[in-house]
C-alpha cells in the first residue's frame, strides 16, 4: 500500500557507487561489444551485414517497447526485483548467444537480450536514483553516467582480448559470469528498502502517469529528448565519411572521433564539479545549444581542421552534459512520482529515433555536396530541441528553485 509522506533518505555514495560500477558493465558487455561479436559471428553463421545488423536494431526495439512497463514496476516499488531480475536475463541472454546456430536464434537473443537492458541501463537506474534521492537525484546521475560513459573504454578493448584469447563463443561466457556473479548480486543487495509509492497528499487528487503524459512540459520533453536522440545517433554512424567528404587529412578523420568519448567524460566531470555554483536550470537551457553551435562550426567552416575540432569540443561536451539533463528533466519539469514511468514511455520513440536517425542522414547525402543538406537537417532537428527544453521550463508542473 502506498504510504504518506516522509523525510527523503540521505544521499548514499557506496549506493550510487555499486550502481555505476554495475552501468559500467552492463553497457559495456553488452551494448558496446555487440560491433566486436558481429563479424565473427556473420562468418560462422554465413550472414549478411545486413542480416546480423538488424539483431541490434531487434534489442533497440525491445527495450523501448519494455521500457514503460519497467518504468510502473519501478514506480511501484519493485526496483530490486526488475534491476536483478534484469541482469540475470543478460547473463542468461549472453550464455544463450554462446550457443547459437542459425538466424533465427540470434534474432531472439538480441531481442531477449533488449528486454534485459531495459531493465538494467539507464532509464530503470536514474528513476531509482530519483525515487531514492529526491533532493540529491541530479548528483547521482551526474556520477552514474560518469562511470556508464567509460564502459567503452574498459569493455571494448577487453572483450577484443578474450575473443581473441578464448573465441566468440567462449568470451560470452566470460561475460555471462560478470553479470551473472556481479550485476545481479548487487541489484539484489543494495536495492534492498526500496522507497514505496508515494501516497496523494490528503485530501489531493490521485494522479496517474497517464494525466502527466498528456500535460505540456511532458510533451515537450518528448520532442527535446527524441530530437537530440536522434542527431546523437544519426552523427557517429557517419562521423568517418562526413570529415573525410570535408577534405580532412586523414590523420584528423581518426582523431576527432577518438576524442569525442573523452570530451563527453570531461563534460560529466565539469558538471560533477561545478555544477554547485550555478542554477540547474539555467544550465539546462544552455547545455543542449552546444550541438547546434557546434553543428554551424562544421557547417561554416567545412574542410579547415580547426571548425572540425571546435565542432568536436563543442559537439563532446554538449552531449556528455546531455545524457544528465535527459536524465532528469521529468523529474525536474513534469512529476517525480512517476518518474519511471514518465521516463519509460519515451522509450519507443527514442529506439525508433536511434534506428532511423542514421538512415536519414544516409538518404540525404548527395553526390555534389556530401553530407550538407543532413548538417543542415540535424541543425534544425537540434534548434527545435533546444527550444522545447525552453518551453517545457517555462511550462514547468514542478516549482522551479535551484535545488531542483
Amino acid at each position: 500500500m502506498p504510504t504518506g509522506p516522509s523525510s527523503p533518505s540521505p544521499y548514499d555514495r557506496r549506493l550510487v557507487g555499486w550502481l555505476s560500477l554495475a552501468q559500467l558493465i552492463a553497457w559495456g558487455s553488452v551494448f558496446y561489444t555487440f560491433a566486436l561479436f558481429v563479424e565473427p559471428v556473420e562468418r560462422e553463421l554465413g550472414l549478411t551485414r545486413a542480416q546480423s545488423s538488424l539483431a541490434f536494431s531487434l534489442a533497440l526495439l525491445a527495450e523501448g517497447l519494455l521500457a514503460y512497463p519497467v518504468g510502473r514496476l519501478i514506480d511501484r516499488g519493485h526496483e530490486r526485483a526488475v534491476m536483478t531480475g534484469g541482469s540475470l536475463l543478460v547473463a542468461a541472454c549472453l550464455w544463450w548467444h554462446s550457443t547459437i546456430q542459425g538466424l533465427a536464434g540470434f534474432y531472439l537473443v538480441w531481442a531477449a537480450l533488449g528486454a534485459g537492458l531495459a531493465a538494467t541501463l539507464y532509464n530503470p537506474v536514474f528513476a531509482v536514483v530519483t525515487r531514492r534521492f529526491p533532493l540529491d537525484f541530479r548528483r547521482a546521475i551526474i556520477t552514474l553516467t560518469f562511470l556508464g560513459g567509460l564502459a567503452s573504454t574498459v569493455f571494448i578493448p577487453f572483450t577484443a582480448w578474450l575473443i581473441h584469447a578464448l573465441g566468440w563463443r567462449h568470451a560470452l561466457w566470460v561475460l555471462a559470469a560478470i553479470n551473472l556473479l556481479v550485476c545481479a548480486p548487487l541489484h539484489a543487495i543494495q536495492l534492498r528498502g526500496a522507497p514505496p509509492p508515494t501516497a496523494p497528499a490528503p485530501g489531493g487528487p490521485t494522479r496517474s502517469p497517464a494525466v502527466y503524459l498528456r500535460s505540456a512540459p511532458f510533451l515537450l520533453i518528448a520532442v527535446f529528448v527524441v530530437c537530440t536522440m536522434a542527431v546523437a545517433a544519426a552523427l557517429p554512424a557517419h562521423m568517418i565519411a562526413l570529415l573525410r567528404g570535408n577534405g580532412l587529412a586523414e590523420a584528423w578523420v581518426i582523431a576527432i572521433p577518438a576524442s569525442i568519448g573523452v570530451i563527453q567524460v570531461a563534460g560529466r566531470l565539469l558538471l560533477f564539479f561545478f555544477e554547485h555554483r550555478f542554477d540547474q536550470h539555467a544550465a539546462n537551457r544552455l547545455i543542449p545549444v552546444l550541438i547546434p553551435l557546434g553543428l554551424v562550426a562544421l557547417i561554416a567552416g567545412a574542410g579547415h581542421p580547426a571548425a572540425a575540432l571546435l565542432f568536436v569540443l563543442l559537439y563532446g561536451l554538449g552531449n556528455g552534459m546531455l545524457t544528465i539533463v535527459k536524465g532528469t528533466a521529468i523529474a525536474q519539469y513534469v512529476n517525480r512520482d512517476h518518474v519511471a514511468s514518465l521516463n519509460g514511455a519515451l522509450g519507443l520513440p527514442t529506439a525508433l529515433a536511434r534506428a532511423l536517425a542514421p538512415l536519414l542522414l544516409g538518404l540525404l547525402w548527395r553526390e555534389d555536396s556530401g553530407y550538407a543538406p543532413g548538417l543542415w537537417v540535424l541543425l534544425v532537428i537540434s534548434a527545435t530541441a533546444v527550444v522545447a527544453l525552453l518551453l517545457a521550463q517555462r511550462r514547468s508542473l514542478v516549482p522551479l528553485t535551484p535545488a531542483a
